[in-house]
Protein backbone atom coordinates (compact mmCIF):
# COMPACT_ATOMS: atom_id res chain seq x y z
CA UNK A 1 0.00 0.00 0.00
CA UNK A 2 1.43 3.55 -0.77
CA UNK A 3 0.88 5.62 1.15
CA UNK A 4 -0.77 9.21 -0.22
CA UNK A 5 2.14 12.55 -0.77
CA UNK A 6 0.90 14.97 1.81
CA UNK A 7 2.50 17.80 3.49
CA UNK A 8 2.55 15.96 6.74
CA UNK A 9 4.48 12.84 4.93
CA UNK A 10 6.85 14.38 2.79
CA UNK A 11 7.32 16.24 6.21
CA UNK A 12 8.38 13.25 7.89
CA UNK A 13 9.97 12.05 5.30
CA UNK A 14 12.47 14.89 5.48
CA UNK A 15 12.66 14.85 9.02
CA UNK A 16 14.01 11.93 8.78
CA UNK A 17 16.35 12.29 6.41
CA UNK A 18 18.03 14.76 7.95
CA UNK A 19 18.06 12.77 11.33
CA UNK A 20 19.49 10.17 9.72
CA UNK A 21 22.14 12.12 8.24
CA UNK A 22 22.63 13.64 11.54
CA UNK A 23 23.57 10.64 12.98
CA UNK A 24 25.87 9.22 10.31
CA UNK A 25 28.10 12.41 10.40
CA UNK A 26 28.36 12.23 13.80
CA UNK A 27 31.69 11.91 15.61
CA UNK A 28 32.57 8.79 17.14
CA UNK A 29 31.93 9.42 20.61
CA UNK A 30 35.35 8.78 22.58
CA UNK A 31 34.63 8.59 26.34
CA UNK A 32 37.36 10.86 28.44
CA UNK A 33 38.06 9.37 32.04
CA UNK A 34 38.14 12.08 35.07
CA UNK A 35 41.87 12.89 33.88
CA UNK A 36 41.09 13.99 30.48
CA UNK A 37 42.71 10.94 28.93
CA UNK A 38 40.88 8.15 26.63
CA UNK A 39 39.63 5.04 28.53
CA UNK A 40 41.31 3.11 25.27
CA UNK A 41 44.62 4.99 25.83
CA UNK A 42 45.01 4.42 29.25
CA UNK A 43 43.93 0.88 29.13
CA UNK A 44 46.72 0.35 26.37
CA UNK A 45 49.45 2.11 28.59
CA UNK A 46 48.51 -0.31 31.36
CA UNK A 47 48.61 -3.64 29.45
CA UNK A 48 51.76 -2.75 27.84
CA UNK A 49 53.05 -1.58 31.35
CA UNK A 50 51.76 -5.11 32.59
CA UNK A 51 53.52 -6.33 30.10
CA UNK A 52 50.27 -8.33 28.01
CA UNK A 53 49.23 -8.43 23.96
CA UNK A 54 46.39 -8.04 22.69
CA UNK A 55 45.28 -11.20 22.80
CA UNK A 56 46.94 -12.08 26.45
CA UNK A 57 44.86 -9.41 27.59
CA UNK A 58 41.60 -10.60 25.91
CA UNK A 59 41.80 -14.24 26.89
CA UNK A 60 42.87 -13.35 30.69
CA UNK A 61 39.26 -11.22 30.78
CA UNK A 62 37.67 -13.70 28.70
CA UNK A 63 37.20 -11.55 25.14
CA UNK A 64 38.39 -11.68 21.85
CA UNK A 65 41.52 -9.95 21.05
CA UNK A 66 39.39 -7.97 18.42
CA UNK A 67 37.45 -6.62 21.66
CA UNK A 68 40.59 -5.18 23.24
CA UNK A 69 41.80 -3.68 20.26
CA UNK A 70 38.09 -1.76 20.11
CA UNK A 71 38.13 -0.71 23.50
CA UNK A 72 41.76 0.75 22.85
CA UNK A 73 41.14 2.28 19.51
CA UNK A 74 37.71 3.04 18.78
CA UNK A 75 36.63 4.37 21.93
CA UNK A 76 34.50 2.24 23.22
CA UNK A 77 34.07 1.69 26.66
CA UNK A 78 33.95 -2.20 27.68
CA UNK A 79 30.51 -3.16 30.06
CA UNK A 80 30.65 -2.69 33.64
CA UNK A 81 31.29 -6.15 34.30
CA UNK A 82 34.56 -6.44 32.61
CA UNK A 83 35.76 -3.55 34.33
CA UNK A 84 36.94 -5.34 37.47
CA UNK A 85 38.29 -8.27 35.25
CA UNK A 86 40.58 -6.03 33.52
CA UNK A 87 41.66 -4.34 36.97
CA UNK A 88 42.56 -7.64 38.12
CA UNK A 89 44.63 -8.53 34.76
CA UNK A 90 46.02 -5.56 35.14
CA UNK A 91 47.08 -5.21 38.51
CA UNK A 92 45.80 -1.97 39.43
CA UNK A 93 42.79 -0.56 41.22
CA UNK A 94 39.21 -0.16 39.61
CA UNK A 95 39.83 3.82 40.41
CA UNK A 96 43.14 3.93 38.42
CA UNK A 97 42.00 1.86 35.72
CA UNK A 98 39.08 4.79 35.19
CA UNK A 99 41.40 7.47 35.69
CA UNK A 100 39.76 8.76 39.30
CA UNK A 101 43.55 8.19 40.40
CA UNK A 102 46.93 7.86 39.07
CA UNK A 103 48.17 4.40 38.29
CA UNK A 104 50.90 3.63 40.72
CA UNK A 105 53.89 1.67 38.57
CA UNK A 106 52.76 -1.74 37.40
CA UNK A 107 55.35 -4.65 37.77
CA UNK A 108 55.42 -6.56 34.55
CA UNK A 109 54.64 -10.01 34.35
CA UNK A 110 57.54 -12.39 33.83
CA UNK A 111 57.88 -12.78 30.21
CA UNK A 112 55.95 -15.79 28.82
CA UNK A 113 57.86 -17.99 26.75
CA UNK A 114 57.43 -21.58 25.76
CA UNK A 115 57.62 -23.33 29.34
CA UNK A 116 55.09 -20.84 30.38
CA UNK A 117 52.91 -21.41 27.11
CA UNK A 118 53.09 -25.41 27.88
CA UNK A 119 51.94 -25.01 31.77
CA UNK A 120 49.12 -23.31 30.50
CA UNK A 121 47.76 -26.25 27.99
CA UNK A 122 49.01 -28.69 30.89
CA UNK A 123 46.15 -26.81 32.89
CA UNK A 124 43.44 -27.87 30.61
CA UNK A 125 44.20 -31.42 30.59
CA UNK A 126 42.82 -34.42 32.43
CA UNK A 127 43.49 -34.45 36.18
CA UNK A 128 44.96 -38.11 35.40
CA UNK A 129 47.58 -36.35 32.96
CA UNK A 130 48.54 -33.94 34.73
CA UNK A 131 49.54 -35.88 37.38
CA UNK A 132 51.30 -37.67 35.18
CA UNK A 133 53.36 -34.43 34.15
CA UNK A 134 53.65 -33.50 37.87
CA UNK A 135 55.93 -36.60 38.83
CA UNK A 136 57.81 -36.07 35.91
CA UNK A 137 58.86 -32.56 36.73
CA UNK A 138 59.24 -33.64 40.28
CA UNK A 139 61.82 -36.14 39.20
CA UNK A 140 63.77 -34.06 37.18
CA UNK A 141 63.73 -31.18 39.79
CA UNK A 142 64.81 -34.19 42.29
CA UNK A 143 67.75 -35.04 40.24
CA UNK A 144 69.07 -31.39 39.74
CA UNK A 145 69.13 -31.33 43.34
CA UNK A 146 71.29 -34.16 43.85
CA UNK A 147 73.42 -32.86 41.07
CA UNK A 148 73.84 -29.94 43.11
CA UNK A 149 74.61 -31.49 46.13
CA UNK A 150 77.49 -33.98 44.72
CA UNK A 151 78.76 -31.09 43.30
CA UNK A 152 78.91 -28.93 46.56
Amino acid sequence: MRMRNTPYNEAVALATQDQMRRVIDMPKHRASLPSGEFFGVRLAQLRKAAGYTLQELGAEVGISKRMVIYYESQGGQPPIHLLPKFAKALGVTADELLGTKPARKIRARPQRDRLWQRFKQVERLSPEDRRQIVQVVDALLDRARLKEKVGA
